[in-house]
This record gives C-alpha cells, sequence and structure tokens, in this order.
C-alpha cells in the first residue's frame, strides 16, 4: 500500500513538472530564463543527477552550453562540442544516444572530465522543432547503465516540450528588440525629418515647392535651400547609395558638409570649388561601395540665370515651351575618387520656366508587373501642365505615377524639388514689392 502511494506520489509529482515545462511555451519568460528552468525541471523529471542543454549555432556549427543543472563550472567549460562529432550527428538523426560509462567509451570527447565529475552515464537527445535540431538535452547519471527505455521515452517528451519553450522564448526576445528597434528608429526618422526643410524659401520671382518621401523610416535621400541673398537661391537635391540607418547617417553627415559651406561660402567660392570640397570630404568619408550623388544649382533671380553642377545624380529637368532638356554637365558621383574635376554650366531663365529635381526613386518605380514608371512617363506629365504651380505640379505627378503603380510596394526613397520662374513676377524685391507678388513655397514629407 505504502509503495503504491509512493508511487502515485512520484507520478504526480513528474506530471507536475512536465506541466511546468509546458506553461513556460507560453510565457514571457527571456531565454535563459527558460533554460535555466528547464535544465533544473528536465532534472527532476527523469530523477537523475545533472543536466545541460546546448543548443546550436547554426554560424559555428558549435553546441553551445546554454544552461546546466548539477554540473561543476569547471565541466561547463571542458570545451567545445560541434555537430560533427559521433553522438551529436546520431542524435540529429532522431536517435536516442546511451552510453552506459562514460569512462571507457570512445565517443566521449572529455572522459577525463567525466571522472572528476563523477559522471558514468549519459543519455542525449536533440531537441527538436518543426524537424529542425536547434540542440541537444542531455542527462547524467553517476551510475553505470542508467538509462533504460522508459527514460529514453520521458527523454523525448522533455525534449520535444523544451525544443517549443526555447523557441517561443527566442521569438519573445526578438520581440522585445524589434519594439526597442523600432522605438529607435522613430526617434532616428523623427531627427531626419527634421533635416528636410518644413518649408521651401520665400524669394520674390520663384514659386518653390518640394516633397519627400522615404521608402522606409530613415533613408538616403536628401534636398535642401540656401539662401545666399534676397536675390540667390542655392539648392542641392543628393542621394547616398544604401537604404535605412546607414544610408540616413551618412546623409546627416553630409547634409553637415553641405550645411558648412552655405554659409558664405557660395559668396566666397564658385561652384566648381564648392563640389570639389564637398567631393573631398567624402571620399574622406566614404567607405568601398559607398558614394554620394548630387545636383547642386545656384540661382540668380537678379541676372535670370541657373548655374549648376550635376555630380551623377538623375540629371535636372528644365521645363521650356512645352520642352523638356536635361542638365547633366557636371562630372562623377562624390566620394570615389578625390582628383576628380567638376564642369559648371550657366543657363539663361525665362519666365515661365520651370526647374524639376528628384532623386531615381521617382522614375524607378514599379507596378506589378515589375514595369519602371520611367523618364518618359515624367516628362509627359510636366509639358502637360506648363501653368500648374510649383506645389500642384509636384502633386500631379505623384498622382500620376500612383495610378500607375498601384499598391506595389517601392523600395527606393522619392525627394523633388520644382522651381517656377512664374511670366511677369518680378525678378527683383523693390522695398515696395506687394505682398501678393510673393510666391510662397511649399514643402511635404510623406511617412
Amino acid at each position: 500500500m505504502e509503495t503504491m502511494r509512493y508511487r502515485k506520489s512520484k507520478k504526480l509529482s513528474r506530471d507536475e513538472q512536465i506541466y511546468q515545462i509546458s506553461t513556460m511555451v507560453a510565457g514571457n519568460f527571456t531565454l535563459q530564463q527558460v533554460l535555466d528552468r528547464l535544465a533544473g525541471a528536465a532534472v527532476k523529471v527523469t530523477n537523475t543527477q545533472a543536466c545541460s542543454i546546448r543548443l546550436l549555432d547554426d554560424e559555428t556549427g558549435d553546441l553551445k552550453m546554454s544552461a546546466t543543472f548539477g554540473l561543476s563550472e569547471a565541466y561547463r567549460n571542458k570545451g567545445p562540442v560541434t555537430k560533427n562529432e559521433p553522438v551529436i550527428k546520431d542524435a540529429f538523426k532522431g536517435k536516442a544516444v546511451v552510453i552506459a560509462d562514460m569512462r571507457i567509451d570512445p565517443r566521449v570527447k572529455y572522459p577525463e572530465a567525466s571522472r572528476r565529475e563523477g559522471l558514468v552515464s549519459q543519455l542525449t537527445v536533440a531537441l527538436i522543432f518543426r524537424d529542425k535540431p536547434i540542440g541537444v538535452l542531455r542527462l547524467y547519471s553517476p551510475e553505470p547503465n542508467r538509462f533504460n527505455r522508459s527514460s529514453v521515452s520521458l527523454a523525448r517528451l522533455v525534449a520535444s516540450q523544451c525544443a517549443v519553450a526555447i523557441t517561443n522564448a527566442r521569438l519573445y526576445e526578438q520581440a522585445i528588440e524589434g519594439a526597442r528597434m523600432n522605438e529607435q528608429m522613430n526617434l532616428a526618422a523623427a531627427i531626419q525629418r527634421r533635416m528636410i526643410p518644413d518649408k521651401a524659401p520665400c524669394i520674390c520671382g520663384l514659386d518653390v515647392a518640394a516633397v519627400y518621401q522615404p521608402c522606409f523610416q530613415v533613408g538616403g535621400d536628401l534636398y535642401d535651400f540656401f539662401q545666399i541673398d534676397d536675390h540667390t537661391l542655392g539648392v542641392a537635391i543628393s542621394d547616398v547609395i544604401g537604404k535605412g540607418i546607414p544610408a540616413a547617417i551618412m546623409m546627416s553627415m553630409f547634409r553637415g558638409m553641405l550645411r558648412a559651406y552655405a554659409d558664405g561660402g557660395y559668396q566666397r567660392h564658385t561652384l566648381t570649388d564648392v563640389v570639389g570640397k564637398l567631393n573631398s570630404a567624402a571620399c574622406r568619408e566614404c567607405r568601398d561601395g559607398e558614394f554620394v550623388t548630387l545636383f547642386l544649382a545656384v540661382i540668380d533671380t537678379r541676372t535670370r540665370t541657373v548655374t549648376y553642377c550635376n555630380c551623377g545624380h538623375e540629371p535636372a529637368l528644365l521645363v521650356r515651351d512645352r520642352k523638356v532638356q536635361e542638365l547633366s554637365t557636371g562630372g562623377l558621383v562624390l566620394g570615389v575618387m578625390e582628383e576628380t574635376q567638376y564642369l559648371t554650366e550657366t543657363l539663361e531663365i525665362h519666365p515661365g520656366d520651370c526647374l524639376f529635381l528628384y532623386t531615381d526613386g521617382l522614375i524607378d518605380a514599379m507596378n506589378f508587373d515589375r514595369q519602371l514608371w520611367g523618364r518618359d512617363r515624367l516628362n509627359e506629365v510636366l509639358v502637360k501642365y506648363p501653368n500648374a504651380t510649383a506645389h500642384c505640379l509636384i502633386h500631379t505627378i505623384l498622382g500620376h505615377r500612383r495610378r500607375y503603380v498601384g499598391l506595389a510596394q517601392q523600395v527606393d526613397d522619392t525627394s523633388i524639388v520644382a522651381i517656377r520662374f512664374p511670366a511677369g513676377t518680378p525678378t527683383e524685391r523693390p522695398p515696395d514689392c506687394p505682398q501678393e507678388m510673393l510666391l510662397h513655397g511649399t514643402t511635404d514629407h510623406h511617412d
């Protein structure tokens, strides 16, 4: 009678331990918390002396000692175990590997460590999740031939529960890390949005508008304005090769360079000098495979001219009399060759002209058939609306593109700057210039 009560009590205790293991599957525990609890529970459920859990590192092929119960620190650090060892190979094939005496079995890699630890027999079963091994569970006993068929069945049951609990804990940690990264990305996006001008400059004789649409929370596009004096405006649009945070960091550095030269630099130096200095700075900062495209222009409303340099960027477009002229004069992208020579070109501006700057995300947008919207479609829209304000022109173009690509996912940022030179608007701002003659610029940040 006492024996039956003991067996019943022992079975209830074991069932309780198995239940405790199963609760870890749905619990919000860190991976290490789960591993430590599983190691202790495995020893109690199987009524053995010690346990170890090793998890597979897919890159190195090693099985990292991740948790133990009943083992010394010396035994934990006895040496590496790899997936190519005979016992691990058999376990990963679905076998339960029993070693009757670790002191003499040739498959044991560290027999001396086993003797010092007082371990004799060992049972190894794989931790399998969705038919993929993620590690091994090992049970140890000071007795020889300790593990029989019943022990193997119980160990398999425990290992299957452990595999699910470990996977759940990993997913939980990834979710926590993802939330933390998302918060950091939101902060980075907010900082980057502050770098994009929140309004276009107000210069008599110019109608200026711009838009920025990052593909992800942060990106590598940039546009900026530099009001040199009351009749001269500098405008830049740029794209850093790459996506996400690395491109955003590089772009923030490059914006700092642009701003440094904006503080009087465009008055003291020629546009060629400024671009050369920007290229030298970019060469110092860019690593292999990194570079920056730039279109930089200076517009003088008094002389009715625009002077520009195109550094490997999409050519800006000068729209005049329903015709489109590409502005390509310049040189190589920035950050590749420090000795690169750059050219500039000066064009006369006519009333009614429009200067249109953009990054390649505008024309490289694809529909579900993976067909590009393209430069030809852009040109068709530009010449179709010769009298639209800069703001209306940009949003009309974006509307045409949206209808073409539909809901297809895009993979590149889009930045646009449109500068209209309205007919009849004075090119100088006299002291009594009426308010209605000022064409206020607009910018949009689209998330």
